[in-house]
């Protein structure tokens, strides 16, 4: 019995140390590229083209001067623009699709289900499909060089619908919102101050995917914004990309890039804690 104890025991130290040295490597591979990131924005353009190095250079103030000072990349309007897009995105776009799953949910009504399934069906379809058509309409509406095109259409996300409608079947007994209409609550009273309190670990989830999703949207905002005062980050870390060879400054986009994925990671480390606790609760019926 004690020799076998011993077997098993061992067995699962292995084991142990196998699944640590896996994760290690995985964390690795994760962090290295940021590692990399942020020394290449302390190097200038010369030592960035002689290949990686793993000590950071003396250039980061260089860089960063370089970078504001260039006319043709408005950085902090670029920082703006992107927040307001990301931010109105992930406030439309958690609320308002928290409040029709609730209304999908808690009402019995005649085209319920098929209001599901066509909700479902264009979920499915790419964004590309739309894209032609929904910029001639933001033409013809007067819309293009504005940010309301890029924040609006959040208020209809059909995949935040999906989780919060999975959430809401998981975690929302039906009970306590007939027990707040016995007690006279108004429906948007019921839904503001007892369903979304209880929903707050799905709207934190989904609030970090659309921020996220909206602060690295390149497509639509390089189809409709002309204007330098209205660009995006990602439209100007391409512009600085795609400059003259002459002019390519590899310093100034990993500068560029590094200014950028600082207000993801603050976003992340703010609401990081409803992570695990969301993405479990909401994707598991019950």
């Amino acid at each position: 019995m004690k020799n076998s104890s011993k077997a098993s025991r061992s067995r699962l130290t292995a084991a142990r140390t196998g699944s640590y040295i896996v994760l290690a490597i995985l964390c690795f591979l994760c962090l290295f590229f940021f590692y990399m990131l942020l020394i290449n924005c302390t190097r200038n353009n010369f030592q960035i083209q002689q290949g990686f190095s793993f000590l950071p250079g003396k250039s980061f103030a260089i860089n960063l001067n370089n970078l504001l000072n260039d006319a043709n990349i408005p950085v902090l309007s670029g920082i703006k623009n992107s927040f307001i897009v990301s931010a109105l995105s992930a406030l439309l776009s958690v609320y308002f699709s928290a409040m029709t799953a609730y209304g999908i949910f808690a009402y019995d009504f005649k085209f319920r289900k098929a209001a599901f399934t066509i909700i479902l069906l264009i979920m499915t379809m790419p964004t590309q499909i739309s894209a032609v058509g929904f910029v001639n309409q933001m033409q013809a509406m007067g819309l293009r060089n504005s940010l309301i095109p890029l924040f609006l259409p959040s208020v209809a996300s059909p995949v935040v619908f999906f989780f919060m409608k999975q959430y809401l079947d998981s975690n929302m007994p039906m009970e306590i919102v007939e027990a707040a209409r016995i007690d006279g609550s108004g429906e948007f009273h019921t839904f503001n101050f007892i369903v979304l309190p209880i929903m707050k670990p799905a709207v934190a989830v989904q609030a970090i995917f659309t921020f996220v999703t909206a602060w690295n949207t390149y497509f639509i905002p390089g189809l409709l914004l002309d204007k330098a005062n209205k660009k995006t980050l990602p439209i100007l870390i391409a512009q600085l990309r795609s400059a003259d060879f002459l002019k390519f400054d590899m310093a100034q986009i990993y500068m560029l890039i590094t200014i950028a994925i600082i207000p993801i990671i603050l976003v992340y480390l703010v609401l990081s804690k409803y992570i695990v606790r969301g993405v479990a609760l909401g994707g598991v019926k019950g």
